[in-house]
Formats: structure tokens, C-alpha cells, sequence
């Protein structure tokens, strides 16, 4: 089965400092048909005004993935992690029992974009972590998450895994799905062919009951690809 998640569909806030794009529900947006596909619970395409950002807030059993699309983020939380991430970076931050953030665009001149995404965990309390990685720009697929951190990937307490493509335009991609899992693909530029149906950047679909993909890319494109539970 496929589903559409067009973007010019999705939720959208703008606060002047800030212009948010949501695809599930969040915040003030509300549709009880997009709570969330799977364990995955919030993609957010968010564009930050200089020097503005998201002052100290806490999170509690949530996996929380940042990916910065252009600019950079300045990063603190209560565990002492002082970061700052650039452009094509990964962050998970594993919320754990309890943590305190805050994120700012580190430029005082440029405009920061970068996709807020939370995962649900299927482990509850315990301490928690941080974990950031550039995995650079391969053609294909690129393992960007895991439950036990194979292939040098970052480690998600849930049995999901994310996949960075990126195909080059007319490049071709199969991806096999083990019986019973759940796909969401995300496209975040280019145009993409998932086994018949177009996506145009920003778009999502959610994909159940298949047993192969066919990835086809009509441009040269930038997908995250989510195999969930």
C-alpha cells in the first residue's frame, strides 16, 4: 500500500524568527490523520532567522534527529554536550529520562534550515545520550541509523533503521523489506520514482505491506528512507 504525503499539505507555522513546515501533527497543528506513521512521530522542516533559535526546552523518552540542510546549529544541553553542526550533519540526541536542550542558528547572517525529526523509542527512561556524524555524500544508500549501531551508524533505541539516498539523475535504487515492516520515505531534493509514484521535494509516502522498491531518480535527488516497525 502507498500513501501520499504531498508538502504543500503538511502543517505550517511561521513565527517570523521562525517558518515551520510539519508533517505530521505538532504544536498547534493538529490532524488526527497524521499523527505519525509507525514509530516515527515528527518530521519538521524548519527555517531559522538569524541569531533566533529554540531556547532551553526539555524532552523525555524521544528520539530526537536533527539534520542540517544549510547553516549551521549551535547546540547545549544539560548533559554538557556544546556542539555546533553544519551543513549535512546528523544529531541524534536520545532523551532518555530527562534532558535539556536549546538550538540557535550559529550565524548572525544566514538563514538556518534543518529537518527536526523524533522517533518513539521502544526503551523508556534511562540515560541519556548524544551522538553527531557527517556520512558524507555517497551515491546509493547510506545506513544513518540502526539499533545497534552497525556499520558505523548511530544507534536508535527503537528496531528502526534510516537510510540517506542519493541518486544521481536516472540512477536506480532497489531497496528489499523484510515481511511486516513499514517504509516512510522523505524527499528533500530532486524528484524521485518510488515503484510508480512521484515525489517533488518535501513530499513524503508510507509504504506497507511491500516486499521491494523501486527507486528511480528523474533528477539528480536527496531522500531519507525509514524502515520502520
Amino acid at each position: 500500500m502507498f500513501e501520499m504525503r504531498y508538502a504543500a499539505d503538511r502543517g505550517k507555522a511561521d513565527f517570523g524568527w521562525l517558518q515551520s513546515q510539519h508533517t505530521f501533527s505538532f504544536a498547534s497543528y493538529y490532524d488526527p490523520a497524521q499523527m505519525g506513521f509507525s514509530a516515527l512521530r515528527v518530521i519538521n522542516d524548519d527555517k531559522v532567522a538569524p541569531g533566533a533559535g529554540f531556547d532551553t526546552h526539555g524532552h523525555k523518552d524521544m528520539e530526537i534527529l536533527s539534520l542540517v540542510l544549510t547553516g549551521k546549529i549551535a547546540h547545549k544541553d544539560s548533559a554538557g554536550n556544546t556542539e555546533v553542526l553544519p551543513a549535512g550533519e546528523f544529531q541524534l540526541m536520545s532523551a532518555g529520562r530527562g534532558i535539556y536542550h536549546s538550538e540557535f542558528n550559529a550565524s548572525n547572517a544566514e538563514d538556518l534550515k534543518f529537518l527536526q525529526i523524533w522517533i518513539q523509542p521502544n526503551q523508556f527512561g534511562g540515560e541519556p545520550g548524544y551522538q553527531q556524524k557527517d556520512f558524507g555524500q555517497d551515491e546509493g544508500l547510506t545506513l544513518i541509523l540502526s539499533p545497534d549501531g552497525r556499520d558505523g551508524s548511530l544507534t536508535v533505541r527503537q528496531n528502526a533503521f534510516l537510510y540517506q539516498l542519493i541518486l544521481a539523475q536516472a540512477g536506480q535504487q532497489q531497496l528489499a523489506l523484510a515481511a511486516g515492516r513499514k517504509v516512510y520515505i522523505h524527499l528533500i531534493t530532486g524528484e524521485l520514482d518510488v515503484s510508480g509514484h512521484t515525489l517533488q521535494p518535501g513530499d513524503g509516502i508510507k509504504i506497507s505491506e511491500q516486499a521491494a522498491l523501486q527507486l528511480k531518480a528523474t533528477a539528480d535527488s536527496k531522500a531519507l528512507i525509514f524502515d520502520l516497525p
